[in-house]
């Protein structure tokens, strides 16, 4: 038997480079919004694809099973336009930059075409990391088997009935993200997601943007409450804030083989099954998997399975040897590059922001229980001392963010400004 942590380092480490040039990959989503008030009208967002199809150049790259086109590439770079879960979500996924300018660039262009086409059946793209019609939406998955998968196995929970989970499993239709890679090399990728994971409290406070009210939610970042109890989080290590600071690359990938594998492929079929721990995975003699028709059947694991695996954790080492940023909420379309931006000053200033991190004033008065802090300061309603406190630490990471910014010499600090003017 092949041993998992293993395979783990073999897939996540194959593409980590020693040196690598510090490349900017960055994914928005969006919901569409019917400006006329309740639910995205279907027919109007799969027809933005197809216009874009046939009148702006893009091509096809993905239909789903009636034959909608739901995936587009742009002829001229390798910048992608989807639905996201739902007919409701638009993502962009744009091609790796070595400067922010050039994405905005792009996406301002896309942005002004898709625009123009929404509003002629009044919608449009907002900003926003919680869609404001998610009640009233057609929360379908797209027909596609990857997302139709997704949203049968988020839907265990109702079968498993725990009080563990929320009682929105569909969560995946109606929440947007904003999320940037960067490359790492082999020597500085735990310091990269130690450093990134201590500040979930200033990023819960700078970049919250699904606030939701209810009488099971009380938060300004949905989002985690949906990620960390829904079936993601039935194991906590494979969604959210890290637990605890990594000492070095085995106890990090000792912490990821606690991650869930909860999906394979057979015979081009696709079959799911409620999570199971990695380290786990391949002592199963067999394993109770559906297809998307509901039909039960018995898996047997192989090590060629981990392909399938990844997990949900808001520093997230990817295969592309790059971390992926994904804790951030989409934000309003005026400060869309805005948490790029503080990623990547930051790990252009990485030793003085570690140096930083290791005597600050806010650790010491609130402790590094990370997790705890996250959901303290993702509340609606903070005391006075809680906003001075968190104001203080997100100011002085903002400054260290300009910082690296000012070092690379690209004038992307300009991204920052408006949030350096709230703090």
């Amino acid at each position: 038997m092949q041993d998992s942590i293993a395979i783990l380092k073999e897939r996540y480490l194959a593409n980590i480079k020693e040196n690598p040039d510090l490349y900017i990959g960055i994914e928005l989503e969006f919901p569409i919004v019917n400006l006329q008030g309740g639910a995205t009208d279907t027919r109007v967002t799969k027809e933005l694809l197809v216009r874009l199809n046939s009148d702006y150049g893009f091509i096809v790259e993905r239909r789903d099973s009636e034959g909608n086109p739901i995936q587009l590439k742009a002829s001229d770079s390798e910048d992608r336009i989807l639905f996201e879960v739902s007919y409701n979500i638009l993502e962009f996924a744009f091609e790796k930059a070595k400067t922010i300018q050039e994405v905005e660039r792009r996406f301002n262009h896309y942005l002004d075409t898709i625009q123009k086409i929404l509003r002629k059946s009044h919608h449009e793209l907002q900003g926003h990391g919680l869609h404001p019609f998610w009640k009233e939406n057609d929360n379908g998955p797209v027909k596609y088997p990857r997302y139709q998968m997704l949203m049968q196995y988020l839907a265990l929970s109702e079968k498993i009935g725990e009080d563990f989970f929320h009682r929105h499993p569909d969560y995946g239709s109606y929440i947007c993200g904003s999320q940037v890679q960067l490359d790492v090399s082999r020597a500085n990728f735990i310091q990269v997601i130690n450093a990134f994971n201590q500040i979930e409290a200033a990023k819960a406070y700078l970049f919250a943007n699904s606030e939701l009210l209810t009488e099971d939610f009380n938060t300004r970042i949905s989002r985690d409450r949906f990620w960390e109890e829904s079936m993601h989080g039935l194991l906590v290590e494979n969604v959210g804030v890290n637990s605890h600071d990594f000492k070095d690359e085995e106890d990090f990938f000792n912490y990821l083989n606690h991650t869930a594998i909860f999906n394979v492929e057979r015979e081009g079929e696709t079959y799911y099954f409620p999570p199971i721990v990695a380290g786990e995975y391949l002592k199963q003699e067999q394993i109770k998997g559906y297809n998307l028709s509901g039909k039960e059947s018995l898996i047997i694991p192989y090590a060629d399975d981990f392909c399938n695996h990844r997990s949900y954790q808001y520093q997230d080492l990817t295969t592309r040897g790059t971390i992926e940023f994904r804790s951030t909420c989409a934000q309003p379309l005026d400060r869309t590059f805005a948490p790029a931006a503080f990623h990547l000053g930051l790990l252009a200033n990485l030793e003085e922001v570690t140096a930083y991190l290791k005597d600050c004033d806010f650790f010491k008065l609130e402790g590094r229980n990370y997790k705890r802090l996250r959901r303290k300061y993702s509340q609606i309603e903070l005391t006075q001392a809680d906003q001075d406190s968190i104001q203080s630490f997100a100011a002085d990471l903002l400054q260290l963010a300009v910082k690296g910014l000012e070092k690379r010499k690209e004038g992307e600090e300009c991204y920052l400004l408006p949030l350096m003017n709230e703090t």
